[in-house]
C-alpha cells in the first residue's frame, strides 16, 4: 500500500494491449495505483525485439511486481504465455496476491 492505495502490477501477453489499457483504467478508477508494461512488443513496439531489450524488460517487470501488493493477470481467452507464467510464479513465490481477468 502507498498511503491508502493498493498497488497492482498488470501482467499478461502484450498482444492484449486494449485489455491492458481497459483494465488499467478500471483499476485506477477503483482507487488503485496501477503499474503496467512500458512497451507492447506483440502489438507493434518493435524496440522490444532489439538486442538484450526483451531480457531487460522481463527483469524490469519482476521489479514492478516487487513494488506491488498484488498482480492482475490479463489472461484473455485463458491465454497465459511463458513470460506471464514466470511472472505468476514469481509473484506467488514472493507472497503477492494473484488475480485474473478471466477465471
Amino acid at each position: 500500500m502507498v498511503g491508502k492505495y493498493k498497488v497492482i502490477t498488470l501482467c499478461g501477453s502484450t498482444k492484449f494491449k486494449d485489455d491492458f489499457l481497459r483494465e488499467q483504467k478500471r483499476l485506477t478508477l477503483e482507487g488503485n495505483i496501477v503499474i503496467s508494461v512500458g512497451l507492447f512488443g506483440h502489438s507493434g513496439d518493435d524496440e522490444v525485439w532489439t538486442e538484450n531489450t526483451k531480457e531487460m524488460l522481463d527483469d524490469m517487470h519482476k521489479r514492478k511486481i516487487d513494488m506491488a501488493d498484488e498482480i492482475f493477470v490479463i489472461n484473455k481467452n485463458g491465454y497465459i504465455g511463458t513470460s506471464t507464467k514466470s511472472e505468476i510464479e514469481y509473484a506467488t513465490k514472493t507472497g503477492k496476491k494473484v488475480n485474473f481477468m478471466e477465471k
